[in-house]
């Protein structure tokens, strides 16, 4: 029941998300034609890039959150993973297009004028819509360990600031009446575009590829054993861990004692892997469970 209304929640935020970000869209777009400013156009075409990556995100959520099958045994929870790269390649594509028509514009400036008040206010508009949507979707993506909802929120976090940071720089315009600002700020977003773009790019390729998860997770998986040490784990070997989609999958070998028995071993591995699932979140653990060969064939 719990893990339905997680789910629930997911579909609903990358719902929301997708809403948001095609009011912002027609927004900046209508402002960017009506005004001429290539710092606005860059702006919508930012949006445009976050709408499709929340539409991708809401598909991908729909389909992880489908159980396994006989085609996919270990569940859909891939389709996140694979959806976050692909939001990362569209934030990319969207800042290099950015970059290349604010260059245009400094090298062959057309020397007319804009007024950049309908700008500010839409922007001031889009800052404060998207401060609230991506505050909601971290919620969400943090509870759900979703990496699709997380780089949904990253993107439009990113779109916040961006946002920011074109309607000061109309402000400025506005006040000084410096139109080549105007492409300079596009280029400043797009670099703020493009930052986020490899960041959530490499999160996501790493996944793909059953990267092990970061180094302060296999920490808390170190500790955890440790604890269990005084109830008879010896030490343990062969620690793997991946995160897929809203799962972080761990395969660990215990050491146990020659003469302890299989029943009392089981135990031990089962307050293990309910100690790791608590500790970490939404977890999936396989142990293996090996005597001492060591201290046995001393004793032999």
């Amino acid at each position: 029941m719990c893990s339905m209304n997680i789910n629930s929640q997911k579909k609903f935020a990358a719902g929301f998300s997708i809403f948001s970000n095609a009011t912002i869209i027609v927004l900046k777009i209508i402002a960017g034609i009506l005004s001429g400013s290539i710092s606005i156009i860059s702006e919508a075409i930012h949006s445009l890039s976050d709408m499709l990556a929340s539409v991708i995100a809401y598909f991908s959520v729909m389909r992880s959150s489908e159980p396994a099958d006989k085609e996919h045994p270990f569940g859909h929870a891939r389709y996140e993973d694979m959806s976050g790269f692909i939001e990362g390649l569209l934030i990319i594509f969207a800042a290099f297009f950015i970059i290349i028509e604010a260059g245009k514009k400094l090298i062959f400036p057309s020397g007319v004028e804009f007024e950049p008040l309908l700008g500010i206010y839409v922007m001031l508009f889009a800052v404060f819509a998207n401060m609230f949507v991506s505050s909601y979707l971290f919620k969400i993506a943090k509870k759900s360990e979703s990496i699709a909802l997380l780089a949904d929120a990253e993107h439009l976090r990113t779109d916040m600031i961006s946002s920011l940071g074109v309607m000061l720089g109309l402000v400025l315009i506005k006040l000084t009446g410096y139109q080549i600002l105007d492409p300079i700020i596009a280029l400043f977003v797009a670099a703020l575009i493009l930052r986020t773009g490899f960041t959530i790019t490499k999160t996501a390729l790493n996944n793909l590829l059953d990267g092990s998860l970061p180094e302060e997770s296999v920490k808390l998986i170190e500790e955890v054993i440790d604890d269990f040490k005084e109830k008879g784990v010896i030490s343990f070997k062969n620690i793997k861990s991946r995160q897929v989609g809203a799962y972080k999958d761990i395969e660990i070998t215990l050491i146990f004692p020659s003469e302890m028995t299989i029943l009392a071993c089981h135990d031990i591995c089962d307050m293990v892997e309910e100690k790791l699932k608590e500790t970490l979140g939404n977890t999936r653990v396989v142990i293996h469970a090996e005597p001492d060969c060591k201290k046995h064939a001393n004793k032999i």
